[in-house]
């Protein structure tokens, strides 16, 4: 992970290497069974070099200590590791160079369960045309992992009504995990 995390600190695959106050690589237990899964850094998570730590991240830990599940015992990452100007959406050509590094960190990290958060995370690793307000919360099979999406916790900053969707489909992540740790 070290060795992945030194490549993608003088990675200069796409224009946002050269604009990135810090490398936001991604944080938390590299043996978790659980990963979250963003679009790309935010300015505070640039100028921290930690993902979701800014008013979404805050949420979403809100949202994970509800359901009892410890930041700590997860990992977070994003498609990006640089953040795109003014938060922007990416572009695809800035995921393309970046996505490589991701599946290298989700190959070492070996999750049972990706969540992916927001529309744009869950169109690039779940399905192209992934519609988040009909399919946030849906389960699918991909390779060895189970997936779904919720949405993205700046979303729901913009838009409180989507907090109780959230709250259900973090119940359901909840309880796959759990039914995953019966197992082993």
């Amino acid at each position: 992970m070290e060795h992945l995390k030194k490549t993608c600190e003088s990675c200069q695959k796409c224009a946002l290497g050269a604009t990135r106050t810090n490398l936001v690589f991604g944080t938390g237990n590299p043996n978790a069974d659980l990963m979250f899964v963003g679009e790309a850094p935010g300015e505070q998570e640039d100028l921290s070099g930690v993902p979701f730590v800014g008013r979404a991240g805050q949420l979403l830990d809100k949202f994970l200590y509800a359901v009892d599940i410890e930041r700590k015992d997860v990992y977070i990452a994003n498609i990006l590791k640089c953040r795109p100007p003014k938060n922007r959406d990416p572009l695809p050509e800035e995921e393309e160079a970046c996505i490589g590094y991701l599946r290298e960190q989700v190959r070492l990290i070996r999750p049972k369960i990706i969540v992916c958060l927001g529309r744009i995370s869950a169109m690039k690793l779940i399905k192209p045309d992934f519609k988040i307000t009909k399919e946030h919360g849906q389960w699918f099979e991909k390779g060895n992992f189970l997936m779904t999406a919720v949405y993205h916790p700046a979303a729901l900053l913009r838009d409180p009504r989507k907090k109780e969707d959230m709250l259900e489909d973090m119940k359901k992540i909840k309880e796959k995990l759990d039914e995953w740790k019966d197992l082993d």
